[in-house]
């Protein structure tokens, strides 16, 4: 950088940290970070945190730079950075982002992975397996279990028709249209309009904050993020306890439903399952700190 870039850099990351608030649920976003990001976009190169190097940043125009001091504006404002570059990282895979659907949170990763191992188990056991995920909002999940393991059918569903359009466009972004499908309609009712069924993978990340509990969620995510994708009913776990009692008319026999809870939610929907005469196996999954985020459970 030339000395002039040098001395825009130490302004504007001395301005982004003088009002900075981080959000847990987005560790990889920085100071530093999200100001080598924004450059990058007024440069002309949107990129999502984490999925490439940003290496040594480029000479900015007067018009670029005039670009940059405004998206530092904006991203102090409240406006998610995801939403400023129209990109978000998942599953080290690049996925556009808007409005329409929840930014994938690296949290959702720890369901992302420990689903992928169970869809290659069965795909090494059974050949070619049926994956669904329900709640699948930008179509992350759905889209990153196809690209890792493609012995398998998958089948994105969400009850916001703009959700599924934003999955339908990452899928074509991915080049994956051949891949996934998306489906509208509340939680399992797609799969019987279109006649899907049984499957072996039920993948769900599902609304879990407690109705009282929206307007005190920060206003970054409570203003620019659909209320649809985080509303759980009065105690959180409306949806979830949907999700258990229906998955095993859906599922075949030994096949396994994989799905994130909130934070305090963990030990009483393990108890759930375990009082569920329909499931055999249930395990969790936790977070550095130790708390349960997602859980795992197999059909009898």
């Amino acid at each position: 950088m030339t000395i002039e870039d040098q001395e825009l850099y130490r302004e504007l990351l001395a301005q982004i940290k003088a009002d900075w608030q981080s959000l847990p649920d987005k560790p990889e976003e920085t100071p530093e970070t999200t100001l080598k990001t924004l450059w990058f976009l007024a440069y002309g190169l949107p990129r999502a945190i984490g999925c490439q190097t940003l290496g040594e940043l480029p000479l900015l125009s007067e018009a670029e730079e005039s670009a940059l001091r405004e998206y530092v504006s904006r991203r102090l404002e409240g406006i998610p950075l995801a939403h400023l570059t129209e990109r978000q990282c998942f599953m080290e895979l690049e996925f556009l982002a808007s409005e329409a659907a929840l930014i994938p949170r690296r949290e959702t990763e720890l369901l992302g992975y420990a689903a992928l191992e169970k869809l290659y188990g069965l795909v090494e056991a059974r050949g070619g397996v049926k994956v669904v995920d329900l709640c699948t909002g930008a179509g992350n999940l759905a889209l990153a279990l196809a690209h890792y393991e493609q012995n398998c059918v998958v089948y994105g569903c969400d009850l916001s028709a703009e959700a599924v359009a934003l999955a339908e466009a990452n899928a074509e972004y991915l080049q994956m249209m051949d891949m996934v499908q998306f489906l509208v309609g509340d939680l399992f009712a797609p799969l019987d309009a279109a006649g899907i069924g049984p499957v072996d993978l039920v993948t769900c990340n599902p609304p879990y904050i407690s109705s009282g509990n929206l307007e005190k969620m920060p206003e970054e995510i409570s203003a620019h993020e659909p209320q649809l994708a985080f509303d759980g009913g009065p105690f959180g776990v409306s949806l979830i306890m949907r999700l258990i009692k229906e998955a095993p008319e859906y599922l075949k026999p030994a096949s396994w439903l994989c799905f994130e809870v909130g934070l305090g939610q963990g030990e009483a929907m393990l108890r759930r399952i375990q009082n569920n005469a329909n499931y055999q196996t249930v395990e969790s999954i936790t977070n550095p700190a130790g708390a349960i985020r997602a859980i795992l459970t197999q059909t009898r």
